[in-house]
């Protein structure tokens, strides 16, 4: 079998891969990579090399795990997750990512496609206009130093508390939330100078906020779909991707600068400068876990009140009261994150880098709604193609640390999209196949190709066939927002 590397990599299983220890001096643990094999022989050459680099940190516990929208990142790949002991190991910004707790909000309706088709317009001008999107958005909920270090203390909940919101959000919302831990000292000035007018905005790049569609015959366990008020027979969702934007980014900035200073103290080496780190429980670490959960909390008030923005966007077009709509929340689960979870029978600092947590049926820190069925996990493909719901499984947490995939995954740079595809070209092909697109910019646009992107059901049938996570519908754009 050729793969875009000269490593041995080794089958496990028909959708799981395993490269050996001896393939790189000092590697720690074996690297392994979920996908069936067309998924693996299309994988960039920079996974292999950023997965085995992620193998040789201290502590590192089991295996270094890429998952199959895997590609290349900022020191860990995309699709990244590794587990570090808490006494020896380290903790590593470039295994979060920048944008701190990005992830992803479903939202369900009782609405159909008969009834939004005609409205979808208006809809979507109501949805641009109150959720702001791009590089500069600036959201409506007016901020001081003090309000600001309440969010990144209390999450979610100091929204619910404003009335951005229903008391059952939280509930629906990975660790109801709000991450403990967070300590405002540990946040610079420019961190929040940069992240005080930005709650309720839904940034640029990758992220997006779709109004979809479920059709009958993409419902793939009808059961769970069920329990989690999804039905089908042309049912309206809305899914959104954000996370703490500028303000996450600086934190990841302030830290990796910390981190670089500090590795010769504590004699630590990496392979890739971009995996700059500390030990866990050193002071720098500490404070680098105690900033990144005032961020992650910022993130999940971010979505919280573009939650909001989006049920008064419904009701204004629809003229009905959001409860009357039925919209209720599905889920909301961070993929750029790094937790403190039990596996093994031990606690392990699991680092989640554009991967989604999933855990399975019976684990005592899912609410009751999903104790029996496992943990929604939200998964968004490219705008062009659609979207799908699952949920987490036994096998993952036994197998992947309660992971699995987060999206479709890249395939091309950016500014090699930009060089295929107009933005205005684009946008019209899209309204002609009953897509209605927003968008603040035509570069950015173009930069979101369905073409750069992965085929999101290869990657999707490939966590199904290594047992990691279950398939339960899969849901097609019709309106989409784009910064």
């Amino acid at each position: 079998m050729k793969f875009s590397t000269s490593m041995t990599v080794n089958r496990i299983s028909e959708a799981l891969w395993e490269i050996p220890k001896s393939e790189k001096p000092g590697m720690q643990v074996p690297a392994r990579i979920y996908g069936t094999e067309k998924v693996l022989q299309d994988m960039d050459a920079g996974v292999f090399e950023q997965v085995t680099n992620v193998a040789c940190l201290p502590g590192i516990q089991e295996y270094a795990l890429c998952m199959p929208d895997g590609h290349w990142g900022y020191g860990f790949p995309i699709g990244g997750v590794a587990a570090f002991d808490l006494q020896h190991g380290i903790i590593s910004p470039g295994g979060v990512g920048y944008d701190i707790n990005c992830g992803m909000r479903l939202i369900r309706t009782d609405l159909t496609l008969a009834d939004v088709r005609p409205r979808l317009d208006a809809l979507m001008t109501e949805l641009f206009r109150t959720v702001p999107a791009g590089v500069g958005a600036r959201g409506f909920v007016k901020l001081n130093n003090k309000k600001f270090q309440e969010i990144m203390r209390k999450g979610a909940r100091w929204c619910v508390d404003q009335g951005y919101g229903w008391d059952e959000d939280l509930s629906r919302t990975e660790a109801s939330g709000c991450l403990s831990g967070a300590d405002p000292d540990c946040i610079s000035e420019h961190a929040m100078k940069r992240g005080m007018n930005q709650l309720g905005t839904l940034g640029a790049g990758n992220h997006y906020l779709e109004v979809q569609v479920v059709h009958h015959d993409r419902i793939y366990d009808h059961a769970i779909a069920e329990a989690l008020g999804i039905h089908g027979h042309d049912q309206i969702v809305i899914m959104f991707h954000c996370g703490s934007r500028g303000f996450g980014h600086q934190v990841g900035t302030d830290y990796l600068r910390t981190f670089e200073k500090a590795m010769p103290r504590y004699g630590l080496h990496v392979k890739d400068q971009q995996l700059a780190c500390a030990p866990f429980q050193s002071t720098e670490g500490q404070e680098y876990f105690a900033a990144m959960n005032c961020a992650a909390n910022t993130a999940f008030a971010n979505r919280q009140v573009i939650a909001h923005q989006i049920r008064e966007a419904f009701g204004k077009v629809f003229q009905q009261s959001p409860e009357s709509l039925g919209m209720h929340q599905v889920y909301d689960v961070a993929h750029n994150i790094a937790k403190v979870e039990k596996y093994f029978n031990k606690p392990l600092l699991v680092h989640r880098k554009g991967a989604t947590r999933a855990f399975g049926p019976g684990s005592p820190e899912l609410p009751d709604a999903f104790r029996q069925i496992g943990q929604p996990v939200i998964c968004g493909g490219s705008m062009e193609t659609g979207s799908y719901l699952l949920v987490g499984t036994s096998q993952a947490m036994k197998e992947s640390f309660g992971s699995t995939m987060h999206g479709a995954g890249r395939t091309m740079s950016r500014a090699q999209a930009k060089r295929q595809v107009r933005g205005g070209q684009l946008l019209q092909e899209m309204a002609q196949r009953g897509i209605l697109v927003k968008a603040v910019s035509m570069s950015g646009l173009a930069e979101e190709a369905g073409l750069a992107y992965k085929n999101i059901s290869q990657i999707v049938e490939a966590v199904e066939t290594a047992g990691i996570t279950k398939k339960v519908a899969e849901f097609l754009p019709i309106g989409n927002i784009k910064g």
